[in-house]
């Protein structure tokens, strides 16, 4: 993520007499984590499985074994996160690592001028020399310290970038050929971000067979993942990067969707209007992260962020904190999680409140609510559940929706990707939760097991083989509906590809579909009976749904009538709300923009998850343009039995005993806990003792008859706070 991480120095010293490094730890669920660059504090102890630490910097008074270390020794599962194509390697690109300096490594704009990350951290262009540091000053010492999970984050290439002599050399060698400037034509805009995700691709492969190698040679299995961006938010912010072709290394194990405020508040048009629409960015964010991988099997991690970036005020980051996590919950075929990258910049860094210039650390609210949700993700179930609504629905989307982003050719723009919008944001915005489809899963079974109608469009993306239009037409004819929206009048259609070349001589590449298909759109009909199936052609770029008023009637139309009455898969309703059950928990979302503005009201009781106090209410009303998240008492699963159901902390050592309920809860220090305790009566007894055995008396109290609930307040500690109820 585009973040600065919080080092800090004053914590150091005391780690210096760290041990020697001990085994990590025995293996244990890995459901949640976190990515922190810090030592272990107590005001970060946030208690999820595993603590991801960042880079393999030493620092003053204290070696990267012993950062590592500093977690172990708190009850941490460690892994490791670095760079891919920058990071602090101040060893390699000043000369220390090999006696050359790397600088020149950097991506280049077309003014000559480097992208940077950082003060001698450049966005790297993936070469030999950079490939073998990261393999031997980089996975060979994280490997020997008994990290078994690596995270290689942000395989990321702008598109702004090639213009450097190492970028021309690697087309030299990949293309045979002389480098062409992307600024003086389409294809060579297109032949340039095909080398920049060529690049990367093999980078990662290369970096992953070697640590996987080494760690086998020391008799150790380890596992990787990739930390990336979705491609909805690189293709928007006009980045380059493998995504989707990683799913299918035999070296890759997975990723952590990077979905958070900072990538789903980038504005999108709707109804003409261009601005903010966080959640439903967000949707279709994390929802191309699981139609990415979810056909390969490989493990899949959210992430949200309580805080960006870019510096707002608090009140800013919880509103859409809670946009984004809804949004994260509503598939629930993802269970793993980062609950938040660097922790040390949430719990201790400053910014302001609403309304306000001064800046302060985190208001005890919204830590408190933070970590309720936090804490929940380590309980919340797969589920088989799908959200309220037509689910049949998919997008077609592909990896070459990054490669026509930059710069602009022939005056044809794609302002703030309205192209993938226009196809997506008219359904959703109506409640529909529209599912994207990765091209390059086509292959797999599951990619269109469960699609009635596909909608397509090859304004913003061109397909990278024929062996796609053979699969799609192949679904088709079993009886799938294909609704193919383009003008096909970009300039990106003619540029040297397989469909124009090596004995085709196709104009664009959609003739090659519709020619498998065996229909001809020029003869003016819109619907074509195909096998069992059926082919809409509709002649109008999609970005015109969306960045024009009223003016994807059409488009629903279409989609209505295709899922109607072609796939003859039931009614397409319509609606203002998206909702899903997991377990005891729900999630809702009403959305605004919409002819329906009626509230969404669930009946309890239900505890309100994004309120600190943790209300027990007989109902909840869910307004347009607002999310919940609620745990309903009413599906508890054996409620004799004494339990948590929600909390600030995470809890430990529970144990039932005749009458009396005990457990050690812990969280981060500086903030207060607020928990729901299910009980079988009233409790007649609390008693809370601090880690040295210290009665607290300052502690809330309160107990909820209509959900045999007590709730629970008093200060948090990392080092436990030991709780015992009777009744």
């Amino acid at each position: 993520m585009k973040k600065t991480i919080l080092f800090f120095g004053f914590m150091a010293t005391a780690f210096a007499a760290l041990a020697q490094v001990k085994p990590a730890t025995t293996e244990l669920p890995q459901k949640t984590t976190f990515q922190t660059g810090s030592p272990w504090i107590p005001q970060i102890d946030v208690r999820s499985d595993i603590a991801i630490v960042y880079g393999t910097n030493d620092r003053p008074n204290m070696t990267f074994e012993q950062r590592v270390q500093s977690w172990r020794d708190h009850g941490y599962q460690t892994a490791f996160m670095t760079g891919i194509a920058w990071g602090s390697y101040d060893d390699f690109f000043l000369g220390k690592w090999d006696g050359k300096n790397h600088l020149d490594l950097a991506q280049v704009e077309q003014n000559g001028k480097p992208i940077m990350h950082g003060r001698n951290i450049p966005y790297v262009v993936p070469t030999d020399v950079f490939i073998e540091y990261m393999k031997k000053a980089v996975m060979k010492r994280v490997i020997d310290v008994g990290i078994k999970e690596i995270f290689l984050e942000e395989p990321e290439f702008w598109a702004r970038g090639g213009y450097s002599v190492p970028f021309k050399e690697e087309w030299q060698k990949f293309y045979g050929f002389p480098w062409k400037p992307q600024d003086e034509s389409a294809e060579n805009t297109y032949l340039s971000s095909k080398l920049k995700y060529q690049l990367y691709y093999n980078a990662i492969k290369q970096v992953s067979d070697y640590a996987k190698d080494y760690a086998k040679s020391k008799g150790i299995n380890i596992k990787i993942y990739i930390a990336t961006h979705s491609l909805v938010n690189y293709s928007s912010w006009r980045i380059v990067s493998p995504e989707a072709s990683l799913a299918s290394l035999p070296g890759i194990d997975g990723y952590i969707a990077q979905v958070w405020t900072g990538t789903s508040r980038e504005a999108t048009y709707f109804n003409g209007d261009r601005k903010e629409r966080v959640f439903e960015n967000a949707f279709l964010e994390y929802g191309s992260m699981v139609s990415m991988t979810a056909p390969t099997k490989r493990k899949l991690f959210f992430l949200t962020d309580p805080i960006e970036d870019a510096r707002r005020d608090w009140a800013d980051y919880k509103r859409n904190y809670q946009a984004t996590f809804s949004a994260k919950l509503l598939y629930p075929v993802v269970a793993n999680y980062e609950v938040m990258p660097w922790p040390e910049r949430i719990y201790t860094g400053k910014y302001k409140m609403a309304n306000s210039d001064s800046s302060v650390n985190i208001p005890k609210y919204y830590s408190t609510q933070m970590q309720i949700m936090v804490n929940s993700l380590n309980s919340i179930p797969e589920s088989t559940n799908k959200v309220s609504g037509v689910n049949g629905i998919g997008v077609l989307m592909s990896n070459s929706l990054m490669f026509q982003r930059f710069p602009t050719h022939n005056g044809f723009e794609d302002p703030q990707f309205s192209i993938f919008y226009g196809q997506t944001l008219p359904l959703v915005k109506r409640g529909v939760p529209v599912q994207t489809v990765h091209m390059e899963n086509l292959g797999y079974a599951a990619t269109l097991k469960d699609i009635k109608v596909l909608v397509m469009s090859y304004s913003n993306m061109k397909p990278n083989s024929a062996l796609v239009h053979e699969q799609l037409a192949a679904w088709v004819k079993k009886g799938g509906v294909l609704i193919y929206c383009g003008k096909d009048d970009d300039p990106y259609q003619s540029v040297m590809e397989w469909w124009n070349t090596k004995g085709n001589s196709f104009t664009a590449p959609s003739q090659h579909l519709f020619k498998l298909l065996n229909i001809d759109p020029s003869s003016g009909k819109q619907k074509f009976k195909v096998g069992l199936g059926a082919v809409y052609v509709i002649r109008e770029n999609p970005k015109d749904f969306v960045m024009q008023a009223n003016n994807d009637g059409k488009y629903l139309n279409t989609v209505k009538e295709a899922y109607e009455t072609d796939s003859k898969a039931g009614k397409l309703v319509f609606k203002n709300s998206l909702y899903l059950e997991r377990g005891p928990y729900d999630i809702i979302a009403v959305l605004n923009e919409n002819e329906d503005t009626k509230p969404y009201t669930v009946k309890g009781p239900v505890i309100d998850l994004f309120d600190p106090k943790l209300p027990v209410l007989a109902e909840k009303v869910v307004n347009p343009g607002e999310q919940s998240y609620l745990y309903d008492v009413k599906r508890v699963v054996n409620k004799a039995k004494p339990q948590i159901l929600a909390s600030a902390s995470r809890v430990y050592e529970e144990k039932v005993a005749g009458k009396q309920y005990s457990f050690v809860a812990k969280s981060p220090i500086n903030t207060l806990n607020s928990m729901r305790v299910l009980l079988p009566a009233q409790a007649k007894n609390i008693t809370i003792t601090d880690s040295r055995g210290q009665t607290i008396t300052n502690f809330q109290s309160s107990w909820d008859a209509s959900s045999n609930t007590l709730y629970l307040g008093y200060d948090n500690s990392p080092d436990g706070i030991h709780v015992s109820l009777s009744w």
